[in-house]
């Protein structure tokens, strides 16, 4: 297998800030106490790994409110001719990080240096635990290859903490009919990682997260708790929803969350959809460089030695 060569400072990519933006119209959400203050807006930022086009919300960066994710990338929706290549993201590595990978529409394959090859479809939900190095690669199904259609989906990053940093890689798959879904007339809910409204993901993570998909209806009102503490953000799949202050994040924005109050507020006029994230900060330092995310440059150093030799394992 041909071995990639990493720029540095590749995965330090931040988005760009928004100036604030208020609704107007009546939503009737006012203030109350213990309701969380929206930190700051960003812009995704458009981009492309290998063949595949990317919405990069951030990687690394803003100020640890985001802890313990580190990367989150919407890729696609992209369009698979019949007959073509598709999503062709070759063998690469990784070290110190869960790449998760859910798809909200279409299929890929997955093949990793642990022996695994995995073809999988909408709304499943996958976890490649790299610990202290693993190699995979995502492409299209032979299928989806051969009689076209169109992927779309998320790959965000789970941090490790420090002490996990060189655990055991392995990947996990979880069927979409083991993540539980709330619904009622007026929202849906998926529940990725962490609970809620007495709802368990199966999903194992070293330190304590939440992940939810979320999609409301028009003229729809939800509020979610959560750990004062922790943290907490959202990322707009489609649509307008309002927040806190009469904030209005939309497609292709996101919002991040100071970290003071237990409850997230939102209102959407017309319908929306979007990811809401967070969980307990590492409050660790974060070194990065490319596909590896350590603590230390010393660690990273290490990661490299270990692919060049060969003790990452191949495909």
């Amino acid at each position: 297998m041909q071995r990639a060569t990493f720029i540095r400072g590749s995965a330090i990519v931040g988005a760009s800030a928004l100036l604030p933006r208020f609704l107007t119209a009546g939503s009737g959400m006012f203030s109350v106490s213990g309701e969380r203050r929206v930190a700051r807006i960003l812009s995704a930022k458009r981009s492309m790994v290998q063949n595949v086009p990317v919405l990069r919300a951030f990687a690394g960066g803003q100020d640890d409110l985001v802890s313990p994710f580190v990367m989150l990338d919407e890729f696609g929706p992209l369009d698979v001719e019949p007959g073509s290549t598709g999503m062709d993201i070759q063998a690469h590595p990784h070290a110190g990080v869960v790449p998760t990978t859910y798809l909200v529409q279409g299929s890929g394959r997955h093949t990793d240096s642990l022996a695994n090859d995995i073809v999988y479809h909408e709304g499943q939900y996958m976890l490649f635990n790299s610990g202290r190095g693993a190699i995979h690669e995502e492409v299209s199904d032979d299928q989806l290859r051969a009689q076209g259609g169109v992927v779309h989906g998320f790959q965000i990053w789970l941090n490790l903490p420090a002490a996990e940093k060189f655990c055991t890689p392995e990947t996990v798959i979880h069927n979409s009919e083991a993540l539980p879904v709330i619904e009622t007339d007026a929202h849906q809910i998926k529940v990725l990682i962490g609970s809620l409204f007495g709802q368990h993901s199966p999903t194992a993570t070293y330190s304590p997260a939440f992940y939810y998909h979320i999609k409301m209806q028009p003229e729809a009102r939800l509020d979610i708790p959560v750990t004062s503490g922790h943290n907490a953000f959202i990322y707009v799949v489609h649509g307008e929803v309002e927040l806190e202050g009469r904030h209005a994040v939309q497609d292709e924005q996101m919002a991040l969350y100071e970290r003071e109050g237990d409850e997230l507020r939102y209102y959407s006029r017309n319908g929306c959809e979007f990811l809401l994230l967070g969980g307990q900060p590492l409050n660790e330092p974060v070194v990065s460089y490319g596909p590896f995310v350590m603590n230390t440059q010393d660690q990273i150093n290490q990661c490299f030695q270990h692919y060049r030799a060969g003790r990452m394992g191949e495909l």
